[in-house]
């Protein structure tokens, strides 16, 4: 994590997504420009936050640590979104880990200092109602697109969604756990995209040779 001073850009940023409209208090005076590089946990696995953080750039990707010692993929997260914010009203909730997939910048808040003015504030809790309303949402037509589409079209989808630089790089283990699939029936698509020259298997991972063919195949599953 890198405190960025650039207050040309944290200006832009605010202006950019219209941050402070989402308080009725005046926040801005304790923001602060946080980035986060591309693998780097935004909140670690366990461990409350100390900042409520609104995701301005980048995207990230939500795990859990099961019992057993295993991690499921849970959830994605795009800019703009909050992060942090089920902790700051309960502060006893163990946290799911937030790692990005690309460099990240977030707004971040200071709990510690501004959770009393942020729990009385009445803009701000109708904003994050809305919010979980439309993750809720989200979260349905992820599990309806489960049970509609191919796991070809749900792959080339997630592919797009979770590849940095063109590289695609996520676990097998946790990709067929997360798209409902067994793990042999997602190596026979990945195989197949490799055979169709959508993929490229190298040592970094797998190339996006054909960006245009899996987002034709994928664009119906990837819809909102």
């Amino acid at each position: 994590m890198q405190t960025i001073t650039d207050n040309r850009l944290k200006t832009q940023l605010l202006e950019k997504t219209k941050f402070a409209n989402l308080f009725s208090t005046d926040i801005v005076p304790d923001t602060e420009l946080l980035m986060f590089q591309s693998g780097e946990y935004i909140v670690q696995n366990g461990i409350t936050p100390q900042y409520l953080f609104y995701l301005v750039k980048g995207k990230t990707k939500l795990y859990d640590e099961l019992a057993n010692g295993k991690i499921a993929l849970i959830d994605f997260f795009m800019a703009p979104c909050f992060i942090g914010e089920m902790e700051l009203f309960d502060a006893g909730r163990l946290p799911f880990g937030v790692q990005t997939i690309n460099d990240c910048y977030c707004l971040a808040l200071p709990v510690k200092k501004l959770k009393s003015t942020l729990l009385s504030d009445a803009t701000f809790l109708k904003n994050i109602c809305l919010y979980l309303a439309d993750k809720n949402a989200r979260n349905i037509k992820t599990a309806s697109r489960n049970q509609g589409f191919t796991l070809a079209q749900r792959l080339a989808a997630f592919i797009l969604m979770t590849n940095h630089d063109n590289y695609y790089q996520e676990k097998h283990t946790q990709v067929a756990q997360y798209l409902g699939v067994s793990y042999r029936h997602l190596l026979y698509v990945i195989a197949d995209f490799v055979s169709s020259g959508y993929l490229t298997k190298t040592e970094k991972g797998y190339f996006v040779a054909l960006p245009s063919a899996l987002k034709e195949l994928g664009k119906e599953a990837f819809s909102e």
